[in-house]
């Protein structure tokens, strides 16, 4: 059996720890043999090979008696770079236990059980469901509804530095003035009107219109203002930071790209450019 389950990218603009989408790049988790132990092989670095891994840790926190196998793990999404690594290995850790442990789980309770260990459903509930999806904690559960398909192509440019959540975190103001939150949730709302009434005309303008995080955020990530202005130059929909970053994820139609990618290029921006698109159909299950 192979769990296969998408990166993601969150933070869209305004959306900030709400709105997150679903990309082509992928972790596969494939469920070997019974064994004594949890064996949990993988070419990810110092991340753990037994139970301590997060993706069984996650699977046991769930049902604490699941038999115990062989693991292998291959991952398409970089860690610490805004693409939603550790996302990915939650949900593989709730499919896990959803199948092993013949659970039945619907949608909403992966994403439930999901986010509660992520604390907020942006990455995790479109790597459960695919596409966008907004959704927030209402009540001490956790709510997400996806939105219709969204016909653009995605750029990411991925610098070659880390950058840790909580260190992207640590810029954010404890407080805002009251007109400038009532002001970000204004845009974001929007947005989401916008991308339901799918008036993309709207969704560019609004996506660049944050007003909770990117602004504090930009001094550790000095290409993404560069980006977005390549993006206006090139006819890109919109530039965002992906997540807490470092990557930069530009909106725009494929025919766009080459020329996008050529002025990237001419302004010295020279690290990963990924050519990514959404993906539709969330994690899925293969054998």
């Amino acid at each position: 059996m192979r769990i296969i389950v998408p990166a993601s990218s969150a933070n869209l603009g305004p959306g900030f720890d709400s709105i997150g989408m679903a990309v082509n790049r992928y972790l596969t988790l494939t469920v070997g043999p019974v064994s004594k132990n949890w064996q949990v092989a993988h070419h990810l670095g110092g991340l753990p090979h037994d139970e301590s891994n997060l993706i069984v840790k996650t699977a046991l926190n769930i049902k604490s008696d699941l038999p115990t196998h062989q693991l292998s793990i291959e991952s398409e999404v970089p860690l610490a770079h805004g693409l939603g690594s550790s996302a990915t290995a939650v949900v593989a850790g709730v499919e896990l236990a959803n199948q092993l442990g013949h659970l039945n789980l619907s949608d909403d309770e992966k994403i439930e059980l999901a986010s509660q260990v992520e604390g907020h459903p942006d990455n995790a509930a479109p790597a459960i469901l695919g596409g966008i999806v907004i959704g927030t904690n209402l009540n001490g559960h956790f709510a997400a509804v996806k939105a219709p398909h969204f016909p653009y192509s995605l750029a990411a440019y991925i610098p070659h530095y880390n950058l840790k959540t909580a260190d992207a975190r640590a810029t954010l103001p404890e407080q805002l003035p009251y007109a400038q939150a009532t002001h970000g949730s204004a845009i974001a709302n929007t947005l989401v009107a916008a991308l339901f009434a799918q008036r993309y005309d709207l969704v560019g303008p609004l996506l660049e219109a944050d007003k909770f995080h990117e602004q504090y955020r930009a001094k550790l990530v000095p290409e993404l203002m560069k980006i977005r202005q390549i993006g206006h130059q090139t006819g890109a929909l919109a530039t965002y930071l992906s997540g807490a970053g470092p990557t930069v994820m530009t909106l725009l139609k494929s025919d766009r790209l080459p020329a996008f990618q050529s002025a990237l290029q001419q302004a010295d921006l020279t690290d990963d450019l990924w050519s990514l698109a959404i993906d539709d159909s969330g994690v899925r299950v293969e054998g």
